[in-house]
């Protein structure tokens, strides 16, 4: 069961580089299915947000473990996906996560720190 996540975010397209991130977006959801028909992942959730006043609008969420994770950032293909997100969204970012299974043994180890 995942453990892990990667969360993908950005902001908008960059004017003028709308349709190459329309095209990317396409091309990332068919590259997602294929980790996920491949075992790399669990499952993957593409979110876009409403208007809010805030400067995220949208992410996508990745879910597998640990090591799964790890071997997805090194990928080639997922390592050009960044590369072009960078390039044609504002405030493109990846952030790796704790949940599910994860989550007892994170608050574990910060129950032990706080004491």
């Amino acid at each position: 069961m995942a453990d892990r996540a990667l969360f993908l975010g950005w902001t908008r397209a960059v004017a003028g580089r709308e349709q190459q991130a329309m095209e990317l977006f396409q091309k990332a959801m068919d590259y997602y299915g294929k980790l996920q028909a491949d075992g790399l992942i669990e499952s993957f959730e593409p979110v876009l947000l409403q208007a809010h006043g805030g400067d995220l609008n949208g992410f996508v969420l990745l879910r597998s473990d640990a090591e799964k994770i790890a071997k997805i950032r090194q990928d080639d293909a997922f390592i050009d996906f960044s590369m072009e997100a960078g390039y044609c969204l504002q405030g493109f970012g990846i952030v790796e996560g704790i949940i599910g299974e994860g989550i007892p043994d994170a608050f574990s180890r910060w129950s032990k720190l706080i004491g």
